[in-house]
């Protein structure tokens, strides 16, 4: 198998997918919003809330794993995406660190499959092009450290996002 074997891109609701961890674009209170993260919350149950109580919250650019409760996934990675400021406030940097942590994270539950949403692209408004060439860029750069990884999926809710994260995947992995 090769490295491109093991990344895909999906257009898809993520709280359907069957993969050992899913990634939510988290709020760094990790206790719901909108979006992604309030798909995720109310496809867990009252249990993941509950469980994020416990968490303390989570910084912009870090990452802090929980149990996926009544999703098909048995970990939910909550990754706290940076609001985008104009690009002049780290913001690269701390999308590349959300990647980066929730990797890790899934390496250390021994996660063969993961999926990650589109952080910081919804409300937070980073530009979609740049979120995806930074996603694709820390997630192929996990692949080739760590290969415990089967298969992670670039999951977008659009066909337009889905585009756009397969044209990054298919200039960075070419």
């Amino acid at each position: 198998m090769t490295l491109r074997d093991r990344v895909a891109v999906l257009q898809q609701d993520i709280t359907t997918l069957a993969v050992d961890a899913i990634a939510n674009a988290a709020n760094s209170s990790l206790l719901g919003g909108g979006g992604v993260d309030g798909a995720i919350h109310r496809a867990a149950g009252p249990e993941l809330a509950a469980y994020c109580r416990n968490l303390n919250g989570c910084k912009t650019g870090d990452a802090k794993i929980s149990p996926g409760f009544r999703l098909a996934a048995k970990w939910v990675i909550h990754a706290v995406g940076p609001v985008w400021n104009g690009g002049a406030g780290g913001e690269d940097a701390l999308l590349a660190s959300c990647y980066r942590n929730a990797m890790r994270l899934a390496e250390s539950k021994d996660c063969r499959t993961v999926a990650f949403p589109s952080i910081s692209t919804g409300i937070y408004g980073f530009p979609i092009e740049r979120a995806a060439r930074i996603a694709v860029t820390q997630v192929k750069q996990a692949l080739v450290d760590d290969l415990r990884f089967e298969k992670v999926y670039h999951v977008c809710f659009s066909a337009d996002d889905a585009a756009v994260y397969q044209k990054a995947v298919d200039e960075i992995y070419s």
